[in-house]
């Protein structure tokens, strides 16, 4: 299907200039980031765009930066960028895992982070990802008024977000890593390049003996929202590398507190099965990292 068609196609070159885009065509504005996700909406109709504001010449909004602070990533960075980031490896590097598996090629080439989390699609790889880092978003909205939302409160339901219309996402932070620290993301999905059925992401932090001193367990590809399992996470604290009783039993208690839906293409029961088989090997290549091994 062709979309309707589309009166005005705007490319600022500054933040300010896409917010006085969107404040001047107010209601008709849509804005593109990659536009791997929302075009195929535009293209069945699902969205009528007579204005698009392609936000693609911006570049303030692209980059990543890790410090003593913590880590920032411009949100129009695209997926290929991020996989090849090095910096980003141990606490962050689950950001690189879910940059390689997301989508194909084409996909990696043109889509971008920031796009990812405002769409905000139940399968996608970013969200769970992000909350498993304990990211925050920066919005900035009109005469450049910033606010600051955690991503356990960004994320509010299948394709929505808190960002209002008149709002660009214009940073996503990483918090600092307390010790060592390591992360990772893996997906399940009927085809290599699809979307995932189910997706884990995991950090761990570890004191120098290697046991958990802090954790996070998010999940993405359920219903109506990715989520975090606190039943995972306290029982990974405490546990230490290796402890693969004590790993089981951690995404076991994910599978239950998490409680997924089935759909065509997978029953419940097995969508469990998934999470504690996809939980282990996450867990796992976290406490690896965090200790400094293999990427």
């Amino acid at each position: 299907m062709y979309p309707a068609i589309i009166e005005k196609y705007l490319a600022p070159s500054t933040v300010a200039d896409a917010l006085a885009a969107i404040a001047q065509h107010n209601g008709e504005a849509t804005v593109f980031a990659g536009g791997m996700s929302i075009m195929q909406a535009i293209k069945a109709r699902l969205i009528e765009a007579r204005c698009v504001i392609d936000l693609g010449n911006i570049d303030e909004l692209r980059g990543v930066s890790v410090g003593e602070d913590g880590a920032t990533i411009g949100p129009m960075t695209r997926y290929a960028d991020l996989q090849r980031e090095k910096k980003l490896h141990g606490a962050y590097q689950a950001i690189n895992d879910a940059a390689t598996t997301v989508g194909d090629r084409q996909v990696r080439n043109r889509g971008t982070i920031g796009g990812s989390l405002c769409w905000n699609y139940v399968a996608a790889c970013m969200p769970p990802t992000v909350l498993a880092l304990d990211a925050q978003v920066e919005l900035t909205g009109p005469g450049g008024s910033v606010r600051s939302v955690s991503t356990s409160e960004f994320f509010l339901g299948a394709l929505e977000t808190t960002r209002r219309d008149d709002e660009l996402l214009t940073m996503i932070t990483l918090p600092a890593a307390a010790g060592k620290a390591g992360s990772s993301y893996k997906k399940w999905s009927t085809q290599v390049d699809g979307l995932p059925i189910i997706g884990v992401a995991v950090y761990v932090e570890t004191d120098d003996g290697g046991t958990c001193t802090a954790a996070r367990f998010a999940v993405g590809g359920i219903l109506p929202v990715v989520k975090r399992s606190a039943a995972a996470e306290e029982q990974l604290i405490g546990t230490k590398a290796g402890a693969s009783d004590a790993i089981s039993s951690a995404t076991a208690a994910a599978a239950e507190e998490l409680d997924p839906q089935g759909d065509r293409w997978v029953q419940a029961a097995y969508r469990k099965l998934l999470i504690q088989s996809l939980g282990n090997e996450v867990v796992a290549k976290a406490f690896e990292r965090a200790a400094g091994g293999a990427a």
